[in-house]
């Protein structure tokens, strides 16, 4: 099988490995034992994947409710989380 290439690195990422970099950005955070700079990194970083998987998840919910305008079964309603 050929392998295949990595993605460039200004590709959006997937929301999964966004999701995935957030925690593990948490994780380091929580440890308290960052000088600030890298605290401050990873900050900046985490606040990027922040809104790139949110506006990943407003995309998909936007799609889910056109889908059920156009099966004419449900009316779409605005999502809510518990």
């Amino acid at each position: 099988m050929p392998e295949q290439a990595p993605p460039p690195k200004d590709a959006p990422l997937s929301f999964e490995t966004g999701l995935l970099q957030l925690e593990s950005i948490v994780k380091e955070m929580e440890s308290g034992e960052l000088p600030l700079e890298r605290a401050l990194e990873l900050f900046e970083r985490g606040m990027k994947l922040s809104d790139a998987c949110r506006k990943q998840l407003e995309e998909a919910e936007t799609r889910v409710e056109i889908l059920m305008k156009r099966a004419g079964e449900v009316q779409p309603q605005p999502f809510r989380s518990k």
